[in-house]
């Protein structure tokens, strides 16, 4: 008996003389964000190297050239947007370049106080959810922006050329991009909310209707005012909601405390 009281009593005490004074956890703090600034100083010299600032221009501006005249080209109404834009883009890449590398320093900072049970969901969510970002991101470079230029084009009178100003494209894009990565990350936050006990599975399946609601509401405020875009960020979202509820069924099951694990399986006997 006294020996199962020790053994509940070291899980219960497994942070246990960790604790850190607060100028510790601020030196921490700010090596784990030069690590990060290091890292994105080396993504950025990187795509500047290779694409190179004009090459992500390019990159960026396929979906939109293919639905201009041949040979047409972007124009650039700011003095000094041919400085700027480039360099807006370079940066942005840079991030998107270094997001595991973020995700992962963050990880680090955090571990120290989480437990073991915990570690053993946090990190794998933390990778998924930089996977789902990119994927967010590639599914508005390759489906979205084409369909929604061809969309659009539809509407536009044969006497008006559209020869777009590249900063503003960039900037329409980008909040595209910034839309896309954060919805995508829905299985992320349904995984948390039934994690940390906030809402239940069944709970979660009863929502389903409104959650479409929610996720049409969303497309319509996130996105421009063209169905196209409204619906490719609400259907993906829909059936990310179902993908959350399934990997919440794991994170509910994996992410137990061992004290719970065997209460459950005593529970069961």
């Amino acid at each position: 008996m006294a020996d199962s009281d020790n053994k509940s009593k070291d899980k219960e005490d497994e942070l246990a003389g960790t604790e850190q004074p607060f100028v510790a956890h601020l030196m921490e703090l700010r090596d784990r964000l030069l690590y990060c600034v290091y890292g994105l100083v080396v993504a950025g010299v990187l795509l500047a190297i290779w694409p190179g600032p004009a090459g992500l221009i390019d990159l960026i501006a396929v979906p939109i050239k293919a639905h201009m005249p041949h040979d047409a080209k972007l124009i650039a109404i700011g003095v000094f947007s041919p400085f700027f834009v480039p360099l807006k883009v370079l940066m942005m890449a840079a991030v998107l370049l270094a997001l595991p590398w973020l995700m992962y320093q963050a990880w680090m900072f955090i571990a120290p106080g989480l437990y073991s049970h915990e570690k053993r969901f946090a990190l794998p969510l933390i990778f998924f959810g930089s996977l789902l970002a990119y994927a967010g991101i590639a599914f508005v470079q390759l489906f979205v922006l084409d369909k929604m230029f061809s969309f659009i084009q539809r509407f536009a009178p044969a006497a008006v050329q559209a020869t777009p100003d590249i900063s503003s494209y960039v900037e329409a894009i980008l909040s595209l991009y910034i839309a896309f990565g954060v919805a995508f990350q829905v299985p992320i936050v349904v995984m948390l909310l039934v994690r940390f006990e906030m809402v239940t599975i069944e709970k979660l399946k009863s929502f389903r209707g409104y959650f479409i609601v929610v996720a049409f509401v969303v497309a319509a405020v996130l996105t421009p005012p063209d169905v196209v875009s409204q619906l490719a960020l609400a259907i993906p979202m829909c059936l990310l909601y179902e993908v959350g509820i399934v990997g919440a069924k794991y994170f509910a099951s994996s992410g137990k405390k061992p004290e719970d694990e065997q209460s459950a399986d005593s529970a069961s006997s």
